[in-house]
Order: C-alpha cells, then structure tokens, then sequence
C-alpha cells in the first residue's frame, strides 16, 4: 500500500493509541483479555452456524439461533470497525489476509436476504482461529510449515510419477478382478467398477461394499492389501528424503566464510561470493 495511506503514530488521539495497543498487541493484560473473549466469539460463531445447518435442531432452536447469529454478526462488525479505526494503516489492514476474512466473518449475515444460504459462508469465521499463531506465539512454526511446502514442490515430479505407476496398477488390478470374479459375483459388474475395487484395497480403506468371492479372488485381495501397506510409505520417503536435502542446503548456506563472516551461499558454492576465500562446509569438505 502507498506510504500516504499511513497514519503517523503521533497524529493519532491517545485514545486511539490505546486502543491499537489493546487490539494489536499480545502481552498486555487487557489485549490478552480481548484475544481472549475474541477467540471464545469466534469458536461460538461457527458452533452457531454448523447448528443452524442441523435440521432438527434448527426446526426446535431456530429462534435462537438465528439471535445468536444477529449477536455475533454485529459484534464481529464492531470489532472490525474499531480494528480500522485504531490501525495506523487502516487500508493496507483492510486489504490484507486477516482484514479480508474478518470482513467475511460477518458480512454474509447482510447479503442474506439477498442471496438465500449466504449465512452459511460465515464458516469462514474458523480461519480468525489462525491468530493463535500469533497469540500464542506459534509463529515459529510457520517456517517449518515453508519448509514442508518445500518439500512437497520438490517432490512433485516424483510423486506425479508414482500416481501415474498407481493408476496403471489399479486398472491392472481391476481388469484382472473382473476377470476372476465376474461369472460368480455379481458386484463386480463392470471393469470400472473393479478399479474402485482395487483402488479401495490398494488404500487399505476397505469399506467392504464390494468383496470376493472366490478362493482365486480372496488370494489377490490379500496380495494387494499388503501391496498397499508398501505403496502408502513410497511418497512419505520421497517428501521426507526432499526435506532433509533441504535442511542441508539450510545447514550449508548458512556456514559463515573464515575470511569475512558472510553467510548466505550456494550448497555447492567452494569460494565465497564477497571475499573470494575458500569455504569449508561441515564434515571437512
């Protein structure tokens, strides 16, 4: 956002002042009560609407639910209003990930005369429960998370293939099921249908919809049931194996020259990028 959309901290009135510092601050004991009560509202909210969504207790409760909604939709309203009113950069904070689902916290509950079942968006209202990252200091584990996207990047060639290795088996499987249990079951009636066979079982889901019958049949199903057991840790290794060369490449960049202290340099790099001089990676290298 532009730099003109901010307000200097000291053009704000104490009163404002005061309340940015109950609103956007975590250490405070009036902003912890506040955080407090927030994320009890927000927890209720959406307990709210997923009753609503329960016929029989909506038919029953319906009165009252439809108060508690008004309730919260109002105070949620509030608390956004007042979020942009003590923000220094109230546009940027209405344009930002939070501002945008608060403003979708409550919002819905307007439209809904216009637009029959939009109330039901404000389910939204669970990811405000992302600020726990922050309230509880979790925000160090966030970069883990980088990293496991990361990896799973990393991995997507790997694993496309091995889908494409999965799906080749499956219909394999299927085709042959078909084959074996077809003139003696009727529930593998088709090849499609022994594909969702195979596909159920390969998964170990096992929903026991469709079985075998057959002594050739059952002998497969056990084969591709411990198959399956093999297949599920196959994309584990590849995205565990990405993330440890990560944390290498991590480790490696961050070993600082003896030269000129810097840090910050290729996995593969010999020589320093500032100074020229000579790396020594961990181990020796």
């Amino acid at each position: 956002m532009r730099k003109h959309d901010e307000i200097p901290p000291e053009r704000m009135s104490p009163w404002r002042r005061q309340l940015g510092h109950i609103i956007f601050d975590h250490h405070t004991p009036g902003s912890k009560a506040f955080d407090v009560v927030l994320l009890v509202a927000i927890v209720l909210g959406v307990l709210v609407v997923m009753l609503e969504s329960v016929k029989s207790f909506n038919a029953s409760h319906g009165q009252l639910l439809k108060t508690a909604e008004w309730v919260f939709t109002i105070l949620f309203t509030l608390e956004y209003v007042l979020r942009l009113i003590a923000s220094p950069k109230p546009l940027r904070y209405a344009f930002s990930f939070y501002g945008i689902v608060d403003f979708l916290s409550f919002i819905p509950t307007y439209i809904e005369p216009f637009f029959v079942g939009a109330h039901f968006l404000l389910v939204i209202r669970i990811l405000r429960l992302m600020r726990l990252f922050r309230i509880l200091k979790m925000m160090q584990y966030v970069g883990q998370g980088n990293q496991l996207m990361r990896a799973l990047r990393a991995s997507r060639p790997k694993i496309i293939v091995f889908m494409f290795f999965v799906v080749v088996l499956v219909v394999i499987l299927g085709a042959i099921m078909y084959i074996v249990e077809s003139p003696m079951n009727k529930n593998f009636s088709s090849i499609p249908t022994s594909v969702y066979w195979a596909v159920v079982t390969l998964t170990t889901v096992g929903y026991g919809d469709i079985t075998p019958v057959t002594v050739l049949g059952k002998i497969i199903s056990v084969a591709v049931m411990l198959m399956g057991y093999a297949i599920i840790a196959v994309p584990t290794g590849i995205v565990i194996g990405e993330m440890e060369a990560g944390r290498t490449i991590t480790r490696d960049a961050e070993v600082p020259c003896p030269r000129c202290h810097a840090k910050g340099h290729a996995s593969d790099a010999r020589f320093c990028r500032h100074c020229g001089g000579a790396l020594h990676k961990p181990g020796g290298e």
